[in-house]
């Protein structure tokens, strides 16, 4: 039934997820699910818990045994368990923590991305100078090769932004992050370039929430909210002091939902935030 695929990444975590709230969903205990498929107990929680990997044959007829009908979703999940190959983010396994290696792999599946920050540029529309300049900056000190490790990483993350069909990604900014002088002026000049550069292409918008604002909900945090092939299968990533967070119920999918809409509209439309990027690298 199933075969060991360690490491458990963040994409195969979630697969195990989705399948456990089917079970879960149909109303039947691990015992009985695994006799209906013909299996163990102790085999069907090694899937549910990712720690075995499965098959999409294997999904499929998991979906049928429980009464799934969503043929969309049931598409998605199989495409999930047979997608085996790695990613290039797998090459920094080991160098860096493995949040940041999840957050690569959900950026590059991912349909859409919508994300929020109040005091950071985004990491997908970050220069490597602005970037070096952030992780210089890590409490502990990182060393010299951990924070080119971290930065060559942000920029291969960007590859997203780049393919031949690339996903639609819009990001809310504050108008804080943007006059901080990260690196000095002519590194933080030449990151706001970038910016305005990057918000003409067509699949990429930029909205900057300006000071005239006043309070807004979402203040003081990092959001990335990452669209699935089905909405079933979204996921948000909160960017934290600890470590990342990574949330896929309904409820909080929806939540984040209406907070980057909330966001969204107390920030000026794209051709004003460019003109107000503009503005501020032109006072730098």
């Amino acid at each position: 039934m199933t075969s060991p695929r360690p490491p458990a990444t963040a994409r195969r975590v979630r697969l195990a997820t989705e399948l456990r709230r089917l079970r879960e969903h149909a109303g039947l205990t691990s015992t009985e699910a695994a006799r209906r498929l013909a299996t163990s107990s102790g085999q069907l929680s090694n899937v549910e818990t990712a720690r075995f990997g499965v098959s999409p044959d294997r999904v499929r007829a998991m979906a049928r045994t429980y009464g799934c009908a969503d043929e969309p979703y049931v598409d998605a999940l199989a495409a999930m368990a047979g997608d085996r190959t790695k990613g290039w983010w797998e090459q920094y396994r080991g160098m860096l923590p493995p949040g940041l290696l999840d957050l690569a792999e959900l950026e590059h599946h991912a349909t859409a991305l919508r994300t929020a920050y109040t005091a950071h540029i985004p990491g997908l529309l970050q220069t490597l100078e602005h970037a070096r300049e952030i992780f210089g900056q890590m409490l502990p000190v990182a060393p010299p090769p951990e924070v080119e490790h971290r930065a060559s990483h942000r920029i291969r993350r960007q590859a997203v932004l780049h393919r031949n069909d690339p996903a639609p990604y819009s990001t809310i900014i504050h108008e804080a992050a943007l006059r901080m002088k990260v690196g000095g002026p002519e590194v933080a000049r030449a990151q706001l370039r970038h910016l305005v550069d990057m918000s003409e292409r067509p699949h990429v918008t930029v909205l900057v929430i300006p000071f005239d604002a006043g309070a807004f909900p979402g203040a003081g945090q990092s959001v990335t909210y990452a669209c699935g092939p089905v909405p079933q299968l979204d996921t948000v990533h909160l960017d934290q002091s600890h470590g990342p967070v990574l949330l896929d119920t309904p409820q909080q999918l929806e939540e984040y939902r209406m907070l980057l809409d909330r966001m969204e509209a107390v920030a000026l439309e794209p051709e004003k935030s460019r003109d107000l990027i503009h503005a501020i690298a032109r006072d730098l």
